[in-house]
């Protein structure tokens, strides 16, 4: 760990173990009972959470009110009244607006609901057993550990089972569940930077990262029955989605916080450029980055922008930022912010006088990114890759922001 991260970075403390029982419905996944660990939980993650429970009752309500009327009416003889203005020509169940049609269609979708979540649920983990590859001590041992040892810290009352899935070229993992069972998938792409001779720390936090799903309950089934339609509603729900992740995150960071700006750096420039993403330069850019655009993108999507999740994951202080950018930078960039306007970005000549000044003062480290990887050939990270991706990108910023000690997010 670099000096800076000595500083501003340290890992989150769980509670004291308890006895681990067996998962039920009124315990959690974790010996920390239902809400899981508090101290892990993006502010936002259980007040948007009971919103959405709250939310989900209400439209269940008004659902079988809904047809509960049309039934009144209809026995009451009410319905005739207005039967001609909704039916016109058509009467009967040919016409689906026909109270009996109205009135079928509204009972079966509501009686419907939770049984094609369950089924839906079940046919995905069986599709994954079938086919992925199960992580075992025989079989993946090395990820099956770093499951394992997740699912420890988190205080899970049981591993999940952890699948290796064919990427195509994909970077990606999730999590999720069926019953009281609980699994993690990881796209194989992962391990080719996640290996030794990769970036095993990047692995270790994503995998933790998806464990963390667990352990805060994110997966059960009755949160996803009771989340399944708000996440449906315009900003409401991608705000739940992303309060989710920040607390994934944070579970992450609070197994291997060495694994954080590796991660950083791979969502950012992908598996191989990885090594060369500078993630101080990347997370003061959530910053410096500003405008409505910037902010109506972010409301739309189900993760955090990845500098303001950068950022989270470098201030500690913070437990992320679910609608407002962050305002703390560390380091000067070299480049004005792309929300600027384009009279401050530097001519071709000053441009490469700063890439000459930049070289002069030390911030350059494996300049060569092209060309590194002819086929057939064995490719261990640099040693430098971690150093370069923790470096002080430019120099300290005119009015530094000395991020306070890690609290309890």
């Amino acid at each position: 760990m670099t000096e800076f991260e000595q500083q501003h970075v340290q890992p989150l403390q769980s509670e004291p173990k308890k006895p681990a029982g067996k998962p039920g419905l009124f315990n959690g996944s974790t010996r920390h009972g239902l809400l899981g660990d508090l101290s892990l939980r993006h502010p936002w993650d259980i007040p948007l959470f009971i919103a959405g429970i709250v939310l989900t009752c209400l439209l269940y309500i008004a659902w079988v009110g809904a047809v509960g009327i049309i039934i009144y009416m209809i026995a009451t003889g009410k319905w005739s009244s207005i039967q001609p203005a909704i039916e016109g020509e058509n009467e009967g169940l040919s016409n689906p607006y026909s109270p009996i049609s109205m009135g079928i269609q509204l009972f079966v979708a509501v009686m419907l609901i939770p049984w094609v979540l369950w089924i839906a649920r079940a046919l995905m983990y069986a599709q994954i057993r079938a086919s992925g590859v199960r992580m075992s001590p025989t079989q993946f041992p090395e990820g099956y550990r770093m499951v394992a040892e997740a699912a420890e810290q988190f205080g899970m009352r049981r591993v999940p089972d952890a699948y290796v899935l064919s990427g195509n070229g994909m970077i990606n993992a999730f999590a999720a569940g069926h019953g009281f069972r609980r699994f993690v998938c990881v796209y194989s792409d992962l391990f080719e930077v996640g290996g030794k001779a990769r970036d095993p720390e990047a692995l270790r936090f994503i995998i933790a990262h998806e464990v963390g799903h667990h352990a805060a309950g994110h997966t059960s089934y009755f949160r996803l029955l009771f989340t399944n339609l708000v996440m449906r509603i315009p900003i409401y729900g991608m705000a739940l989605s992303r309060a989710q992740e920040y607390t994934a995150d944070n579970f992450g960071y609070a197994n291997v916080p060495a694994g954080a700006p590796g991660t950083m750096a791979l969502l950012a420039g992908g598996k191989y450029l990885n090594a060369h993403v500078n993630v101080h330069e990347l997370a003061d850019r959530a910053a410096t980055e500003k405008g409505f655009w910037l902010h109506l993108v972010n409301l739309s999507m189900s993760h955090p922008l990845i500098t303001w999740r950068a950022h989270a994951l470098r201030d500690r202080s913070k437990a992320g930022r679910m609608f407002l950018r962050p305002k703390t930078r560390i380091f000067d960039s070299y480049l004005p912010a792309g929300s600027t306007w384009s009279g401050k970005y530097p001519t071709p000549e000053e441009a490469l006088e700063l890439l000459e000044r930049a070289r002069a003062e030390g911030h350059v480290i494996g300049e060569e990114q092209f060309g590194r990887f002819p086929f057939g050939q064995s490719y261990p990270a640099p040693e430098h890759m971690r150093p370069l991706q923790v470096r002080e990108p430019s120099a300290p910023a005119a009015n530094p922001v000395v991020l306070r000690k890690p609290g309890a997010h």
